[in-house]
């Protein structure tokens, strides 16, 4: 199972995952002096606000992510950019904790899905998912704005739309877990295990939060943590937790004091609640089919558009250099996506310690005082903020973030910050 020239690559879905397998194949089809057929299938206008024209996402670009562009030559345009984020700042109890970029020449950016909020006002803002399918289009991706209904396994897998039905030598599905993914039955695909988030925007008071994002933990009822993230005009309010009452993004502000973020009688402009992966997915590729982004795999809690860059370049990878059956995705493709699997288990270690740690009085003071006394060393040095910093913005792998939490180094610095708390009181 082969491609060649003049086979067809059916794509599901327009987001990122969709896009960057479109951008990935034309890529390494033009390399191998292969000429594919590249047909893309998205129902959505990213260029509505709201949520109907959203892939539902806090839309943060980690530098990994901005880095990568670049393999496919891709520049990210002023307009699409809506704020550079510099520093994180974590609020614990009464205590604000900020954090700095441990490397300055590391870029991370806030973006829209969509263009905007759905009660927002012109200008709206240019959506990065529009301006990513736009580039694969250019490139030479046949783009269908049509809902696919079904794919079909055969000799070759059928898509079907209302008004079409299309065979296809290999189909990547990138529909995502916020989407219905229509594989038949037969394929026998389980979908990953997911959490639901709370989502709104307010307009954004100037000077309030400018390049910051603030994390806040406890309240309501059930968050993990819930971050305010500048988006231009606006703020996006992002809240991950289980069981979140219906009025979570309320609660969070009123237990957050929030009232200079959103004063009695601010409007909420686009409430949504996506679902987020927490797991992997079963059986998730077949001769001539494959899942990639979320609906596959994907970082435990943050960086879901890097994860879409590199399992859609991975799958990409596999079907022209080695083929398209079960066989060549389980020699290439799977291996990658069982490293995200086991990095996300050293995530779910890291944010345990993390709530431990905030449930003990002492450790919290000591580990504060590890990441003040690091501010003024070189950022080579800085180890307890890399590690925060890594948690809340995908930017490292778990695994590298969770062995510089309990190296040596970072237990002397804790002790070291503990017996300085201790001379104080």
């Amino acid at each position: 199972m082969r491609l060649v020239n003049g086979s067809r690559v059916v794509i599901v879905g327009g987001g990122p995952a969709g896009s960057f397998s479109a951008l990935h194949f034309l890529r390494l089809a033009a390399e191998a002096q292969l000429q594919l057929e590249i047909v893309l299938f998205e129902f959505r206008n990213f260029n509505r606000p709201g949520p109907g024209g959203c892939n539902k996402c806090a839309g943060i670009l980690s530098s990994g992510l901005v880095k990568n562009l670049g393999m496919l030559n891709l520049n990210l345009p002023a307009d699409v950019i809506q704020s550079e984020l510099n520093s994180y700042v974590l609020h614990l109890g009464s205590t604000v904790m900020p954090l700095h970029h441990p490397d300055p020449t590391r870029r991370i950016y806030s973006v829209y899905r969509g263009s905007g909020p759905r009660l927002g006002t012109s200008p709206f803002p240019h959506s990065f998912d529009s301006w990513l399918l736009d580039q694969a289009r250019e490139r030479g991706a046949i783009i269908h704005h049509a809902r696919v209904q079904s794919i079909r396994r055969g000799a070759r897998p059928i898509v079907v739309t209302a008004h079409e039905q299309l065979e296809a030598d290999l189909v990547v599905v990138a529909t995502g877990v916020n989407n219905r993914i229509p594989l038949d039955p037969s394929w026998r695909y389980h979908p990953p295990r997911t959490e639901i988030m709370a989502q709104d925007e307010v307009p954004l008071p100037g000077g309030v939060l400018e390049s910051s994002v603030h994390i806040f933990f406890d309240r309501p009822a059930g968050l993990i943590f819930g971050g305010l993230i500048p988006k231009g005009r606006y703020a996006n309010i992002s809240l991950l937790g289980r069981n979140l009452p219906p009025d979570a993004v309320g609660d969070f502000i009123e237990s957050h004091e929030l009232d200079a973020l959103a004063p009695e009688g601010t409007p909420f402009l686009c409430g949504c609640t996506p679902r987020v992966a927490i797991s992997s997915a079963k059986n998730y590729f077949a001769d001539r089919l494959v899942v990639v982004g979320d609906a596959a795999v994907t970082r435990l809690y943050k960086d879901g558009i890097g994860s879409a860059f590199v399992t859609a370049e991975a799958a990409a990878r596999t079907a022209i250099q080695r083929g398209v059956s079960r066989r060549d995705f389980a020699a290439v493709y799977a291996p990658l996506c069982r490293r995200i699997t086991r990095d996300n288990v050293y995530g779910r270690l890291l944010f345990r310690l993390w709530g431990i740690a905030r449930g003990l009085p002492p450790v919290m003071a000591a580990w504060r005082g590890a990441i003040l006394a690091e501010a003024d060393l070189p950022s080579q040095n800085h180890i307890h903020t890399r590690v925060l910093w890594g948690m809340f913005t995908g930017d490292e792998s778990y695994r590298q973030m969770f062995w510089h939490a309990i190296s040596r180094a970072a237990m002397l610095k804790l002790w070291q910050g503990f017996r300085q708390k201790w001379r104080e009181r």
